[in-house]
């Protein structure tokens, strides 16, 4: 029963999240400088055909009416069409999200085989050549930017080296380095939250009570302090696939991937107003409800919540 009323507050408060940011992206468009009517014909329309399509646009209507018909269509994930192309938005980000999730679960990836190994040997070896590389790679990873960071590894391993294609996403090679560029920024991060929960469970009494008992430092340090030390990044993921997704906008742009966040970023250069308010939704959508499902899944795997 508890465990029942603990997922019914966090899908309520799912709910409230996307409600709340629904809510600022639909106003916060509607004081952007910029006429749509203006912005689908050209800067040259007469001010009678202006009107004519803001009519079209349903853009002459009050603010409150249109705020309840657009939330009356997101709730059927009905985003409208786009201002410049007419395609439906919900088609839209159908076709253009599969590739940005893919890139995204590679960056995770690529994340979790630097991270891991990394940070354990960083907390295990205190002090030693991998605890300097670790600290090394963290403060340098944490550092540079994401978009430069893409852009040298284009330049090098695209220009110069012609390993990996320029640009496109037609295969998982030219996925690589989007995600090598997502990927390396977050083991930083998460190369540091290793290290720390690592450490802290080496020094539980727990394991002083085992090591006293003879055990085996294997046993001890990757059987008992890691399955502990790794509980916390359930949560921690969760909040790391929310910046991959984020972070996917500007590596798109740079590797021209024909993902949902470049087609965010063009909506907002063009100021598409649909394309952005469903696309904006939609990730938060996601992010919302992978970060319900690593709460639900933190509960089960944690004893001491599951008791409370």
């Amino acid at each position: 029963m508890g465990t029942l009323c603990l997922a019914a507050q966090k899908f309520a408060r799912l709910l409230l999240t996307v409600f709340v940011i629904t809510t600022m992206v639909f106003f916060i468009l509607r004081v952007i400088p910029g006429d749509p009517a203006y912005i689908v014909t050209g800067m040259d329309l007469p001010p009678e055909a202006a009107a004519q399509v803001r009519a079209r646009l349903g853009t002459d209507r009050p603010v409150l009416a249109q705020y309840a018909e657009w939330m009356l269509g997101a709730l059927r994930f009905d985003f409208g069409s786009s201002l410049l192309s007419g395609e439906k938005v919900s088609s839209l980000i159908r076709e253009r999200f599969p590739l940005t999730l893919l890139v995204a679960l590679m960056g995770m990836a690529i994340a979790y085989l630097i991270a891991l190994p990394l940070g354990v040997l960083s907390a295990v070896k205190r002090w030693s050549l991998w605890d300097i590389a670790g600290m090394v790679f963290s403060q340098i990873g944490m550092a540079l930017p994401s978009f430069w960071l893409a852009i040298l590894l284009l330049l090098v391993f695209s220009v110069r080296l012609e390993i990996f294609p320029l640009f496109g996403g037609d295969t998982l090679l030219h996925l690589v380095l989007p995600a090598l560029a997502l990927g390396i920024g977050r083991a930083a991060v998460l190369l540091r939250m290793v290290k720390t929960s690592m450490t802290t469970e080496l020094g539980k009494e727990y394991i002083i009570t085992a090591v006293s008992k003879g055990l085996p430092d294997t046993v001890v340090r990757y059987r008992h302090a890691l399955r502990n030390a790794l509980l916390p990044l359930i949560t921690f993921s969760g909040i790391q696939f929310g910046y991959m997704l984020g972070g996917a906008v500007i590596i798109e742009q740079v590797f021209s991937l024909p993902g949902l966040g470049r087609l965010i970023l063009s909506a907002i250069y063009q100021r598409d107003f649909p394309v952005i308010q469903g696309g904006v939704i939609f990730f938060a959508l996601v992010f919302t409800s992978v970060n319900f499902l690593v709460d639900l899944l933190y509960s089960c795997v944690n004893p001491k919540i599951r008791i409370s």
